[in-house]
């Protein structure tokens, strides 16, 4: 086998600023059960430690404390282990099969019982997407294999998506990522190989608005020079996306209209300045009906002012 690529394993951090973070996400569904389930280690190698996310939620359940499964252990002990064959003790474990292409994951509840039990085979559809000279990475991807919730198993043959980052990654501040941004999404759909897009929105001022993405139509990928998401229908109850529009221009002059409709939803903090409601989403775009997420992505003030005031707690 290969050795892994350097972007498969952890980065030597380029600096000894404490909130230099590292992340390795790999995201999954079950459509036909309106179940999603994500995976989502978070490491501070300048501090030692790691906290690792576990989430599983259907159309039924949109919190931590009322969805099927979630846990998230912080302060781990980050141990000296490669990415590529990594085993955390909250009981996530990676190992590289192909670099940069397929990866074998498992979860297993460290606390014991069979209330979850992951084995799961990512195998990309794309070579992954990098965010122009940053330490970004994006890909779309099949998974396959078995979950077993509450004793029940499920079969997964379905798209879904991974990601990486690794810089600074600072938790204070009114924006997202230490910029002035409040709020922005994240929206993706894979209806095969030859088929699908991806999109980061940030909202500077003028909506939320494209900074990285591709559109992959009829086996030709392009990146997404312009792009624009819009919340079109909020629950009354929550404040979470229904529906939602994504509308994009590439590289070569297509054109990207998709209407996403949301199944399930969940809100959560993935770190202490990221508030995000999660959401399965069945996407149309160019004739097709595929699958994939949209995330509604806040700083915690951003995230705390809008929803209150959606809700009607505070006035507009």
């Amino acid at each position: 086998m290969p050795p892994p690529h350097p972007d498969d394993e952890f980065h030597p951090p380029t600096t000894d600023d404490p909130a230099w973070t590292e992340t390795c996400w790999f995201t999954f569904s079950v459509p036909e059960r309106r179940l999603s389930g994500q995976l989502y280690p978070f490491f501070v190698p300048n501090q030692g430690v790691a906290a690792g996310g576990a989430y599983f939620w259907d159309d039924h359940g949109d919190q931590l404390w009322n969805c099927r499964y979630a846990k998230n252990f912080w302060h781990l002990a980050l141990d000296d282990q490669p990415l590529s064959d990594l085993s955390l003790p909250n009981g996530i474990r990676y190992r590289c099969l192909e670099p940069l292409t397929k990866y074998q994951l498992g979860y297993d509840d460290p606390d014991g019982g069979d209330e979850i039990h992951v084995e799961l085979t990512f195998t990309a559809v794309t070579p992954p997407h990098y965010l122009g000279e940053s330490h970004h990475l994006d890909q779309p991807g099949r998974y396959e294999g078995t979950i077993t919730l509450h004793g029940e198993r499920i079969d997964v043959d379905s798209y879904g998506f991974r990601d990486r980052s690794w810089g600074v990654r600072p938790q204070f501040g009114p924006g997202l990522t230490s910029s002035p941004a409040p709020c922005g999404g994240y929206s993706y759909a894979t209806a095969s190989p030859q088929d699908g897009f991806h999109s980061i929105t940030m909202n500077f001022g003028d909506g939320c608005l494209n900074i990285h993405g591709y559109l992959l139509r009829d086996g030709e990928w392009s990146n997404l020079t312009q792009g624009r998401r819009d919340v079109l229908d909020r629950d009354p109850a929550t404040g979470f996306p229904r529906r939602v529009r994504l509308d994009g221009v590439d590289e070569l002059g297509r054109e990207l209209h998709a209407d996403g409709r949301c199944q399930n939803r969940l809100g959560l903090f993935l770190n202490p300045n990221l508030f995000t409601v999660n959401c399965l989403t069945e996407w149309r775009f160019d004739g097709i009906t595929a699958f994939g997420e949209d995330h509604d992505n806040w700083s915690a003030p951003a995230a705390r002012q809008f929803f209150r005031r959606q809700l009607g707690f505070d006035p507009a």
